[in-house]
């Protein structure tokens, strides 16, 4: 199993109805790309300089699954929108037995 991790920081412009929206819509994609296989969304209620906003967890069976996911049109719909609020982002992936 693989883990990709993605925390995102928000610009300040509308940052909680963009939240919002990021939230719904990654959750959105389970079901709609068949090679992610879990994903746990998270909004950071913690205030504190080292904070990221919003937090995602996503796990796939490999790195090939991975790589769908990632050019994947409903994705590339998600990343389009977050690109375009987030001031940056960090990601994590690593392998799980």
């Amino acid at each position: 199993m693989l883990v990709h991790i993605v925390m995102f920081k928000f610009k300040e412009k509308n940052k909680k109805a963009n939240i919002i929206q990021a939230k719904q819509m990654l959750e959105n994609l389970m079901g709609a790309v068949p090679t992610l296989r879990s994903m746990d969304v998270g909004v950071n209620f913690v205030e504190a300089d080292r904070a990221m906003d919003l937090s995602i967890i996503t796990v796939f069976e490999s790195k090939e699954g991975l790589d769908a996911y990632d050019v994947h049109p409903e994705h590339q719909k998600v990343v389009s929108f977050i690109k375009s609020v987030v001031e940056y982002s960090k990601a994590s992936d690593y392998l799980r037995d």
